[in-house]
């Protein structure tokens, strides 16, 4: 299959799936997506051919607009911009979640600073207060009292942008010190581990410790079922351990990272990854050739 990968820096996680698609001889195209310019009618010249598009854009905005590009060219992209748009927006992500009966922290959103402290004070101390868009735990704060409120709702309001104007704030989670993350193909998983610190915010990227994760039926079924909440594809679900000895679907990402997974554990992640790509986008070139050959 031709494989473009839509990009706008190479990390190690692009690397390794590059790595793995060649070494299988599929053809691959690097598109950088800060040089592409997207027409109405017509795609970009380097996305002729393409079987699949692979989104690995690392901005948000740049995800969102060029899936919907890619659906409306009519080439299939990993993941689809319904996905990508739930995903990418935390409020949408815990309404899907919720209506899916998805076991989610408690979340209120607001739209002013006065309706923000509300929420915040009927959830009392500690909570947390989370930009509806962002990754990597940034801009991500636990409240731990009404004047730290009253400073960190100032100071989002001052910053202008109105994603910031949006408050999202969701009940503290009494976790223990860790939080798993499950990468998932169509709801199945492929592998996963637990991220582990001292701090309260237990990413990664953020150099919490991780471990591989042993799967249990109730994950399984929790990470099918979020899946199917936003729409399936290559997924990052993100589980935190509750005081009742169960789970809470926190986060669903959709242009996931997985190179520490991919060294926490000794499943071969990028191997699997590419064995799901095959097996949704083969299929379809063996019926076009067949219609072809009729």
């Amino acid at each position: 299959m031709k494989v473009g990968l839509l990009y706008s820096r190479i990390r190690r996680d692009e690397k390794l799936l590059l790595a793995e698609l060649r070494e299988r001889d599929h053809e691959v195209v690097k598109i950088d997506v800060r040089k592409q310019r997207f027409g109405l009618h017509e795609a970009p010249d380097s996305f002729d051919g393409l079987d699949v598009v692979l989104d690995r854009c690392m901005a948000t905005s740049r995800s969102l607009y060029a899936t919907q590009f890619c659906e409306a060219y009519g080439i299939p992209v990993v993941n689809a911009a319904e996905t990508a748009d739930i995903c990418a927006d935390k409020a949408k992500t815990s309404l899907a979640l919720a209506n899916a009966g998805v076991p989610t922290p408690e979340t209120q959103v607001a739209f002013t600073t006065d309706a923000a402290l509300e929420a915040i004070e009927a959830f009392g101390y500690p909570c947390v207060l989370k930009p509806v868009v962002g990754s990597w735990g940034r801009l991500m704060a636990k409240v731990e009292s009404r004047s730290a409120a009253e400073a960190i709702l100032e100071h989002k309001s001052t910053l202008g942008h109105y994603e910031h104007s949006v408050f999202y704030v969701q009940e503290f989670v009494g976790k223990p010190d860790r939080d798993l993350r499950v990468l998932a193909t169509d709801g199945e998983p492929v592998a996963a581990m637990a991220r582990s610190s001292d701090h309260w915010l237990t990413n990664a990227a953020k150099g919490a410790e991780t471990e591989e994760f042993d799967l249990d039926d109730e994950v399984c079924e929790l990470v099918q079922r979020a899946s199917d909440a936003v729409g399936g594809g290559l997924l990052g679900v993100d589980l935190m351990e509750t005081d009742e000895g169960g789970y809470t679907v926190h986060e669903v990402n959709h242009t996931v990272e997985f190179k520490a997974l991919d060294d926490a554990t000794a499943v071969d992640v990028p191997a699997k990854v590419v064995d799901w790509l095959e097996s949704v986008v083969e299929p379809g070139l063996d019926t076009e050739a067949a219609e072809v050959t009729a």
